[in-house]
């Protein structure tokens, strides 16, 4: 199955683009499903039909998905759900109230990854189409099986055992009822789900990322921004597209300003994203909503070529032998050498930019051996890893 993720800074029109390019795949033929991630769904107001929490037929070959977490959670996590109520309604909540409120932070994220990981093993359909919340939401929703595996080995199993033997001292003192093994399973259950995702996600077969923009200031910054994280965290951007272009001839002084600043990012946008196709979407004369108006937009964005296909494939990891060293490269694209952090613990390697951190399991021919050196340059970060008996002798013969 191919699976295509759009994000953007929220109003660049990222929806209307997702939309379009699943109208276009359907017309090509493929069986293709679009869902929303962002918890303020507007997918059904571009195609002009109600939308909800269960697949809906479009048109033909298309259906669509609006993913609801506290759907999700009453359906699939009714455990957690059930406590959650519990807790809430013990801290003197009504239970309508206590209902609605019990959807922990993340579910969001951890709902659109089940519904991602549903469609993308079952492969009944061709195409899945993603239309993602903006950009800070759909980084949280990319990172999410990354920190969800850290959690499960690192801090679960301890926090469950001494959940257990604490348990009966606490209980009657809490006023609140503790998490019982139960829970505990379930939750083991749900982030084991999870597991899988992060291969789904980052083979390049299968899934890129496309990111959405206009030429404005604010909007450039935060798409750079955005395609160093997904590179950082293994994710592929084949594409960028660049939306609401106005006309070339233009009379109104007005609408002249807004051409010459359009005119200024994109040589911005074209070289910061040079290697990476660019598609332009003209700025139409009437809203983008329903079948025909997306039909529209995506023949002007992708002209003959197949929506579906794969732009790049380029990976933004890999790992190189030079003679008995081996180098682990990864593609930091506008990350400022004073911005990375790099810190290595046993077989793993912490890489933070900004406010990202992502851990990288280092396989066994790397972890056996020290880092020596990192560097930046032409936006890859080189990490280097000699033999441990080369580094002593180098910090011996330095000595």
């Amino acid at each position: 199955m191919r699976v295509i993720l759009f994000t953007g800074k929220g109003g660049v029109g990222k929806t209307s683009v997702a939309a379009a390019t699943a109208v276009q795949c359907a017309k090509a033929g493929y069986r293709t499903v679009i869902m929303s991630t962002d918890p303020a769904h507007s997918l059904g107001d571009s195609f002009d039909v109600e939308l909800g929490p269960d697949l809906t037929p479009i048109t033909g070959n298309l259906w669509a998905h609006e993913v609801s977490s506290l759907h999700e959670m009453q359906r699939h996590w009714v455990k957690l759900h059930d406590y959650a109520v519990e807790v809430f309604a013990t801290q003197g909540f009504d239970e309508v109230l206590a209902d609605e409120i019990a959807n922990p932070p993340g579910m969001d994220e951890i709902a659109s990854l089940m519904w991602i990981k549903h469609y993308a093993q079952r492969a009944e359909h061709d195409v899945l189409i993603v239309d993602c919340a903006p950009t800070g939401e759909t980084l949280q929703l990319l990172t999410f099986p990354d920190a969800a595996k850290w959690w499960l080995d690192k801090i679960y199993p301890w926090e469950r055992r001494a959940m257990r033997l604490a348990r009966p001292v606490l209980q009657p003192m809490m006023g609140m009822p503790l998490p019982t093994d139960e829970v505990y399973a379930s939750l083991k259950d749900l982030l084991l789900d999870l597991g899988g995702m992060r291969k789904i996600l980052t083979d390049s077969s299968v899934t890129t990322v496309r990111i959405v923009l206009n030429l404005e200031k604010m909007v450039v910054k935060e798409a750079k921004r955005a395609y160093t994280y997904l590179s950082l965290f293994g994710y592929v951007t084949d594409a960028v597209i660049v939306n609401r272009l106005l006309p070339g001839e233009l009379h109104d002084e007005l609408f002249k300003n807004w051409q010459r600043i359009h005119k200024r990012y994109q040589v911005e946008v074209e070289e910061s994203f040079a290697g990476i196709p660019i598609f332009n979407v003209p700025l139409f004369d009437q809203e983008v909503v329903g079948e025909k108006m997306l039909l529209r937009m995506a023949r002007e964005t992708y002209g003959d070529r197949d929506p579906s296909e794969h732009f790049t494939t380029s990976s933004p990891q890999r790992i190189d032998k030079d003679g008995t060293d081996y180098v682990l490269t990864l593609k930091v694209p506008f990350a400022d050498r004073s911005a990375v952090d790099l810190n290595r613990h046993n077989s793993e390697l912490y890489v933070r930019i900004g406010n990202y951190r992502r851990e990288i399991s280092l396989p066994r021919v790397l972890a056996q051996r020290d880092t020596t050196s990192a560097t930046i340059r032409d936006g890859e970060l080189s990490v280097r890893f000699a033999r441990r008996e080369q580094k002593a002798a180098a910090e011996e013969k330095k000595a």
